[in-house]
């Protein structure tokens, strides 16, 4: 895995930012920016998609995974067990379901617990977000 390697996550949504915070925690180098502070064009993604899914790029310019798939890639570059089951997320039939599961969450992700359709997380709160 390359350090190179970016999650783009939306740094407005404190159910995102929990979840980031979980991933900041697995045994993987990767850089975490929030789509706002993010340089996508750099990446290779549009701001829609980063509003729309969790982005996993695996370098600049390189592969971009979205959803279920950006989750599956951050778990496959992992060290340990946890590069097994992103390898699973990743199978058909299972990445099928997952894609299913993310899509829901994502559409319903304002009435998880703790998030309100006007959470707006200032940048020290961000995982990986600027201070200043």
């Amino acid at each position: 895995m390359s350090e190179s390697c970016v999650l783009v996550y939306d740094g407005d949504c404190g159910f995102c930012t929990r979840s980031v915070r979980v991933a900041e925690r697995l045994p993987v180098r990767t850089r975490v920016v929030p789509w706002q502070e993010a340089d996508l064009d750099g990446l290779g993604v549009s701001e829609q998609r980063a509003r729309r899914e969790v982005l996993f790029v695996e370098h600049p310019g390189g592969r971009v995974h979205g959803g279920a798939g950006a989750v599956a890639a951050l778990l496959r570059n992992c060290a340990g067990p946890w590069r097994f089951v992103g390898g699973f997320l990743a199978a058909p039939g299972v990445r099928a379901c997952a894609d299913a599961v993310y899509r829901a969450v994502a559409r319903n992700r304002h009435r998880l617990p703790g998030e309100t359709p006007a959470c707006r997380l200032p940048p020290e709160q961000r995982p990986g977000g600027r201070t200043s």
